[in-house]
């Protein structure tokens, strides 16, 4: 039988994988996961792709953790700090290039971050209206906050262990010392699903219902160089890009994990049954 084998919350984009037993799904998406963004001062998203010390904060709120305000942020070296949902008029940020509305908390949590990453000026907003999502793959009101796409991600443990043969096979092709396994944070999914499954079977899946909560599949997941940085390390390396794109290319891109679009509301937790229709 499929059943939930994960969830994880990002409640800043491009922090800290924070896990959770249980979670509740909104039309946005998993409520508390990307409604935080640190953006730069032309409103610009900042990610690990370019900024690698964003994954040394932890972010939590009370999803993620015992905290009494709506953030609280921790890195090494800095003393932690809370911060309360902002409320002020909205200003115009960017997601990769796509516009949406968001409210800037106070200076003193932009400059917090700004010393994590060290770049000047840095904001850190809260969304303050949903994205529309792509019309190609979705319906008319289906919206996200900060997700880069759709507002929810699943991964296949399954696949997971697939792509590891995969990476090791390379690697020994190539008279490389095999790497640890890939940890699944690399890919940064909001659902690990395991057991009764065949490698990379979701990508044929239409819709999918974890214990009440229904979901429709967008699209699979084109992944980019934020899955070659080690979430522990913070280096970079060749994979998974280079052992993708040797299985797992097309149109141009690479591909792992499925993204979904909350069709109801609901509560959904780890060890939860798992039904998807073709």
């Amino acid at each position: 039988m499929i059943r939930v084998e994960g969830l994880a919350l990002h409640p800043v984009k491009s922090t800290r994988v924070r896990p959770v037993g249980t979670a509740t799904v909104e039309p946005w998406g998993f409520a508390g996961d990307r409604r935080w963004m640190v953006v730069g001062a032309d409103g610009e998203c900042l990610t690990a792709r370019e900024h690698r010390r964003l994954l040394t904060i932890t972010a939590d709120t009370a999803a993620t953790a015992s905290v009494t305000s709506a953030l609280r942020l921790r890195a090494p070296g800095l003393p932690d700090l809370d911060v309360e949902e902002p409320d002020g008029e909205p200003v115009a940020v960017t997601v990769h290039g796509r516009g949406l509305d968001a409210v800037a908390a106070p200076p003193e949590a932009g400059a917090w971050v700004g010393a994590v990453v060290d770049v000047p000026g840095v904001r850190l907003v809260h969304v303050a209206r949903p994205r529309p999502l792509n019309p190609a793959h979705s319906t008319p009101g289906d919206a996200t906050a900060f997700a880069d796409a759709y507002p929810v991600t699943l991964a296949s443990a399954v696949s997971l262990r697939r792509l590891d043969e995969w990476v090791t096979h390379t690697a020994l092709q190539r008279g490389e010392e095999p790497g640890r396994p890939l940890e699944v944070s690399r890919f940064r999914p909001n659902l690990l699903v395991d057991g009764g499954l065949e490698p990379f079977e979701e990508d044929h899946w239409r819709l999918v219902r974890v214990g009440d909560v229904t979901f429709r599949v967008a699209k699979p997941v084109d992944r980019c160089v934020m899955t070659t940085i080690d979430p522990v390390t913070g280096r970079g390396g060749h994979e998974p890009i280079r052992t993708l794109a040797r299985h797992r290319a097309w149109d141009g891109a690479t591909w792992f994990a499925i993204q979904l679009i909350p069709e109801v509301r609901g509560t959904i937790a780890v060890g939860d049954a798992v039904s998807p229709e073709r």
